[in-house]
């Protein structure tokens, strides 16, 4: 491969003349965490039309259907572009950093019992290769709490950190301390705190989806705390 590259036509950059010489000395990039998705569509063909047109400029790596069917549209290696504006922690470009997983399903139905086991088979094959930490893996709404909202109330994130897959608090917890800081642990948990409204929105979305009320009440603050020392801890 080296003497291959050798021959290879002198590459130019910005009219520059360049030499190539292959190094053997790099890695394939890695992703770090995996992105959920709900696709909005009613089938799987409708969310197919819309990942393959190039209008549309939107991509997943994968696509999981309703009856448990697992499309591959980008190569994991590739950068595909899903998460779009987004940040988590000091990520601030999470299509460079991730792998994302669109999953077939409107965002008003429930999702399939074949979908998510097919689904925990894909997380942890990924988490096998890469080693993706379980704090890693994340809904779209977490990483961009101002503009998005799925994967929908109906997914079931605890079932998923049941399998190693994002982090979970049951009850009870314990009462954090009168000092504490909601937004300071929600920013040092993962979320954009520029809008501290949209990242309460968000972590309810994931964690608390059947409280409807504003804001955090003392139980959801204690369960706040309890994930912030998990993800600090």
């Amino acid at each position: 491969m080296l003497a291959l590259a050798a021959c290879a036509p002198v590459p130019q950059r910005a009219g520059i003349p360049t030499e190539w010489q292959a190094s053997p000395n790099f890695n394939e990039r890695r992703p770090n965490f995996v992105i959920l998705h709900h696709t909005s569509d009613d089938t799987v063909e409708q969310a197919l039309r819309a990942l393959l047109d190039p209008l549309r400029s939107v991509s997943a790596h994968y696509l999981v259907g309703r009856d448990g069917r697992i499309i591959q549209l980008v190569d994991e290696r590739a950068r595909a572009w899903h998460a779009g504006e987004s940040k988590w922690g000091a990520e601030t470009d999470l299509n460079s950093a991730s792998l994302g997983v669109e999953l077939d399903n409107n965002g008003r139905e429930p999702f399939t019992d074949a979908q998510i086991a097919v689904l925990l088979r894909l997380l942890a094959d990924i988490r096998e290769r890469y080693h993706i930490p379980a704090a890693n893996f994340l809904g779209h709404a977490d990483v961009a709490p101002r503009r998005k909202t799925d994967p929908s109330p109906y997914f079931p994130w605890k079932t998923l950190a049941d399998h190693g897959f994002g982090l979970w608090c049951d009850p009870p917890y314990a009462p954090p301390p009168a000092a504490s800081d909601m937004a300071l642990e929600l920013r040092a948990f993962g979320y954009d705190t520029g809008d501290v409204a949209a990242a309460v929105r968000a972590f309810k979305l994931h964690f608390l989806p059947g409280d409807g009320s504003p804001g955090l009440d003392e139980g959801g603050r204690a369960l706040l705390y309890c994930l912030y020392r998990k993800s600090v801890g």
